[in-house]
C-alpha cells in the first residue's frame, strides 16, 4: 500500500515538472524572444514573490494545515519596507521580514496556544494584516525612498544577470529543501501531517514544530514584500489580493497533499513556475491579439486551476492517502 502511494506521488512530482518543460517548448515555438534574455530575467525577477510564498505554503500544508494570511502579509510588509526605505536595503529588508515573521508568530500562537483551528486564526490575520496595511498606508500607495538603494535591490541585477530577487528567492529554496530532506524539524513536518496524534506519541514537539512552519511561511510573505516594494517603487497596501489561493494551486500541483503527510520543496517551486508561465503565455496571447485579458481574469484562471488541481488530486493520491490513514 505505501509503494503505491509513494509511486503515485513520485508520479504527480515528476508530472509536473514534464509539464513545465512542455509549456516552455510549446511558447519558444511559438513565440519569438519567448526565451530572450529580458522575459526571461522579468519572468523570474516578478515570480520570485509568488515561489517564496508558495515554498511557506508547502510547509504549512505538509504539517495539515492552511494560512490564508500571505497575500495581506505581503502587502503589510511592504507597506512597512516602504516607511523604512530611506534607511537603505540594509533597515528595510530586516523591517519587512520581521512584519512576515510576527505576522506567522501570531498566527502559531493562535493555532497552538489557543486552539484555533488553522483556517479561522489565518482568516482573522488575513483580514487583520490588510486592514493594519490600508492604516500605515492611509489606505494609498507608500512611496519608496529612490535616494536610497533600497530600489537597487528589486531593479539590479547581479553581474547585470540576475535580479536579486531571484538569487534571495533562491537561497530561501535551498534551505527550506535542505531543512525538509535533511534535517529532523522535516521529518516532524512530515510526521506532523501524516498522523499528528500518533506523532504526540512518538514524543514529537508538534505545536512547536508547527509554530515554526508558521513563521517560516510568514518570513517568506515578508521577504515577498520587500520584493514588491523594492521592485515596484512603493508599498502596496491593497496587492496581494488571491495571492494565497497562487501559493495554495502551487503547493497542491506539486503532489503536496492538502491532508499533510507528503510534500516536496522542487516539486513546488515547478508548481509555482508553471502557473506563472501560464499567465506568461496569457500576456503573451494579448500581444498577438489573439485573446483579450483583464488583469482582474489573473484571479479567475487562479481559482479555476486550483479547482482542477484540487480534483486531480482527490481522484489519485489524496484518496490513497485517506486509506492510508485508516489501513
Amino acid at each position: 500500500m505505501f509503494g503505491m502511494f509513494n509511486r503515485s506521488r513520485d508520479l504527480r512530482t515528476e508530472g509536473v515538472w514534464i509539464a513545465v518543460v512542455l509549456v516552455v517548448i510549446f511558447a519558444t515555438l511559438r513565440y519569438d524572444n519567448f526565451m530572450g534574455l529580458y522575459n526571461v530575467q522579468t519572468f523570474f525577477g516578478y515570480n520570485s514573490m509568488f515561489i517564496l510564498i508558495a515554498l511557506g505554503m508547502a510547509l504549512v500544508i505538509m504539517t495539515g494545515g492552511i494560512d490564508l494570511s500571505v497575500g495581506s502579509v505581503v502587502a503589510l510588509s511592504s507597506v512597512v519596507a516602504a516607511y523604512t526605505s530611506p534607511y537603505g536595503i540594509e533597515l528595510a529588508l530586516p523591517a519587512g521580514l520581521l512584519t512576515g515573521i510576527a505576522a506567522g508568530a501570531i498566527n502559531a500562537f493562535l493555532i497552538t496556544k489557543m486552539r484555533i483551528v488553522p483556517f479561522i486564526a489565518t482568516l482573522a490575520m488575513m483580514l487583520g494584516a490588510r486592514g493594519m496595511a490600508l492604516v500605515l498606508a492611509d489606505n494609498k500607495s507608500v512611496s519608496v525612498d529612490w535616494t536610497s538603494n533600497f530600489t537597487k535591490f528589486g531593479l539590479t541585477r547581479a553581474f547585470g544577470l540576475i535580479p536579486w530577487a531571484v538569487i534571495l528567492a533562491a537561497v530561501v529554496f535551498l534551505a527550506l529543501w535542505i531543512m525538509l530532506e535533511r534535517t529532523t524539524l522535516g521529518r516532524r513536518i512530515l510526521t506532523i501531517g501524516g498522523n499528528p496524534e500518533a506523532a504526540k506519541l512518538m514524543g514529537v514537539p508538534v505545536n512547536q514544530t508547527l509554530a515554526i512552519t508558521y513563521i517560516i511561511s510568514g518570513a517568506c510573505a515578508g521577504l515577498a514584500g520587500v520584493i514588491l516594494a523594492s521592485g515596484f517603487g512603493a508599498g502596496q497596501p491593497l496587492e496581494g489580493l488571491g495571492w494565497e489561493l497562487s501559493a495554495i494551486a502551487s503547493v497542491v500541483v506539486g503532489g503536496t497533499l492538502l491532508t499533510g503527510g507528503v510534500g516536496s520543496i522542487p516539486a513546488t517551486l515547478a508548481g509555482a513556475v508553471l502557473l506563472g508561465l501560464i499567465f506568461n503565455i496569457l500576456n503573451f496571447e494579448n500581444g498577438l491579439g489573439v485573446i483579450s485579458l483583464s488583469a482582474y481574469w489573473q484571479s479567475v484562471i487562479r481559482g479555476g486551476f486550483l479547482l482542477i488541481v484540487v480534483i486531480l488530486q482527490s481522484r489519485s493520491g489524496g484518496g490513497l492517502a485517506r486509506r492510508r490513514g485508516t489501513t
